[in-house]
């Protein structure tokens, strides 16, 4: 009691000394910390514990402990969240979408570190994903409940969540302008004026974190040998194509098999299965385990001995057809190992496993070209641009993929086809699928908000909230003198017609009967069932609002009636659909 006294004094304090700008610049950097302490944390934890698993392994001979570490490390993550958490812990940046547009930017406070525990044991043991979703996850929990505890409203709720976003990117990846372009083009913040200062706070303070603890050297190393060449251009748009086809792969097949994992009821099946699967790919392929950032600092290299090391592939290491063909396996098999992972229980996120395929695409296609003798393409600059086709084709992400591949790689002077890869990877990705791995099951589901800012206003609008109840009821075996009654005691010239336990029969409106009211002679022989008639346009109380917006357009009417599995619940009105949506318009206008 005495601890929530204190907080309502200082946020009435606050309100009357700290204008709302000034302190969503403080909240910034808060947030920039907190996330980049989180992204310390969850880096360390993980690399700590691959280390302590696999630090004595031989290259030049297969561990039989690559069956068991996935199946450990998902079971652990698992009975954390059944039986500590005891709550659903969301997949990362899809989470985030879904508080987003469904429930008013609010995330339960467990995720702020129930995400970095589980992924941590998840990763660690070698769950093939990465750790960037569960780091935005953490970061958007931490945003979301400071704004619920200071009392915020949505609006500025939401912009800390786009904050904290964009400051788990730059700490994870330490990319702080990508990390801004992500926070708009990925989780698609509102970017005005007065979100812009502290968006760019909150990306800074969260990289400066992240500088002070693990250097300031790029994530990625890469030197620049081989400059950009106009006549390659043929090429870098035949790889994009290329790209988008495998960024299409990457979306059908992680679809496919997390619909293979849900129809498997019972928990422990699925870590059983999902353990094995995931332990015979990575003893065969051990390049697939955890998150594969090694692997890619290797390939950027010039370095391919990740493709046979630890494997029974060891002793092929100087056939290069059978290098060549490992590559283009491990590309194939990484989505299938990462879908396993999610499948099975893991947690974690898909921006490494995209990256880990976009380098070893790029290498596969500048190797084959070169051999068929082709083109003389530099291997390194190719793997290098398949990372942008990959985030560009698998998350829908053009300008982030960009930005993030030139910002972690320092390849600043590969802009130019890091562009037209991105581009046409992204165009061709589209052609199959409107929707990315993020986003493909919200948008299916109507929980999806996007950049089209009216459809975006109309998903956040709830039509509960909107229904009116003060129309007159009448029962279908009343008679017109009962229904002249109520039509003398009522206000409305609608009459919805409702039976036992709320059954919706149909309506009578006022006009239609209007001709028979005064006729005494019928008023005990006619009957409101023979009166009344059944709408052609009716709305369902899940309905989302843009479909309940289209039903008024499509039918000119003023009021429709609102049902729950043929229960009647009341009415929604044009004027109070629009006028909701007008007040909301301008709330998101302001500044």
């Amino acid at each position: 009691m005495e601890r929530q006294n204190i907080l309502e004094r200082f946020i009435q304090w606050r309100m009357k000394h700290i204008s709302d700008r000034q302190f969503m610049l403080i909240l910034s950097v808060v947030i920039g910390l907190s996330v980049g302490f989180a992204a310390v944390v969850i880096k360390n934890t993980v690399h700590f514990i691959s280390y302590l698993l696999t630090a004595g392994f031989a290259t030049q001979y297969q561990n039989y402990l690559y069956f068991v570490y996935p199946a450990l490390g998902i079971l652990a993550a698992v009975l954390i969240i059944k039986f500590v958490i005891k709550q659903h812990v969301g997949h990362g940046i899809p989470s985030v979408l879904y508080a987003k547009s469904k429930t008013n930017g609010l995330i339960k406070p467990h995720n702020m570190y129930s995400s970095i525990i589980t992924s941590a044991l998840t990763v660690g043991f070698g769950g093939s994903v990465g750790l960037e979703g569960p780091t935005v996850a953490t970061g958007a929990a931490i945003g979301s409940n400071i704004g619920r505890v200071l009392h915020l409203n949505y609006k500025q709720i939401t912009s800390l969540l786009g904050f904290a976003c964009a400051g788990a990117m730059a700490a994870i990846f330490k990319a702080p302008i990508a990390a801004i372009v992500f926070a708009m083009e990925v989780i698609m913040l509102d970017l005005t004026m007065s979100a812009l200062v502290p968006l760019l706070t909150a990306s800074v303070t969260a990289a400066l974190t992240s500088y002070f603890v693990f250097g300031m050297q790029s994530l990625y190393t890469f030197e620049l040998n081989d400059k950009f060449l106009l006549s390659h251009v043929p090429y870098f748009i035949l790889f994009g194509i290329l790209a988008g086809l495998v960024s299409v792969y990457f979306t059908k097949m992680y679809m496919a098999i997390g619909t293979f994992f849900d129809r498997i009821k019972a928990w422990y099946y699925k870590v059983m299965i999902g353990g094995v699967m995931l332990g015979i790919l990575i003893f065969f392929f051990p390049s697939l385990y955890g998150e594969g950032y090694t692997a890619i600092n290797s390939c950027l290299d010039g370095d391919y001995s990740y493709v046979y090391d630890n494997s029974i592939f060891y002793s092929f290491k100087d056939n290069f057809l059978v290098i060549t063909g490992l590559i283009l396996v491990i590309v194939l098999l990484k989505v299938i190992a990462t879908s396993i992972t999610f499948g099975s229980g893991g947690i974690g996120g898909i921006f490494a496993p995209s990256l880990f395929m976009g380098v070893n695409t790029g290498l596969f296609f500048a190797k084959a070209t070169n051999y068929l003798n082709l083109g003389n393409l530099s291997e390194n600059n190719f793997a290098l641009v398949g990372m942008a086709g990959l985030i560009a084709g698998v998350i829908h992400a053009p300008l982030t993929a960009i930005f993030l591949i030139a910002e972690i790689t320092g390849g600043y002077g590969l802009f130019m086809p890091l562009m037209i890869v991105a581009t046409i990877s992204y165009g061709t990705a589209k052609l199959f699928s409107a929707n990315s791995v993020y986003t493909i099951q919200l948008a299916k589901r109507g929980e999806l908000i996007t950049h089209h800012k009216d459809k975006a206003l109309l998903a956040l609008m709830k039509i509960d909230s909107l229904i009116e109840t003060n129309f007159t009821t009448i029962k279908p075996d009343a008679t017109l003198r009962d229904l002249v009654k109520a039509i003398s005691d009522s206000q409305r010239n609608i009459f919805p017609v409702v039976g036992e336990n709320q059954k919706f029969h149909g309506i009578i409106i006022m006009d239609q009967v209007r001709h028979i009211m005064f006729n005494s002679e019928l008023y005990d022989t006619t009957y409101v069932r023979n009166l009344m008639f059944t709408p052609t346009n009716t709305v369902d109380v899940h309905d989302p609002m843009e479909e309940v917006a289209g039903k008024f357009q499509h039918s000119g009417k003023f009021n429709l009636v609102v049902l729950d599995n043929g229960r009647y619940l009341g009415f929604v009105s044009r004027a109070n659909v629009f006028s909701k949506y007008r007040e909301m318009l301008k709330d998101f206008s302001e500044h």
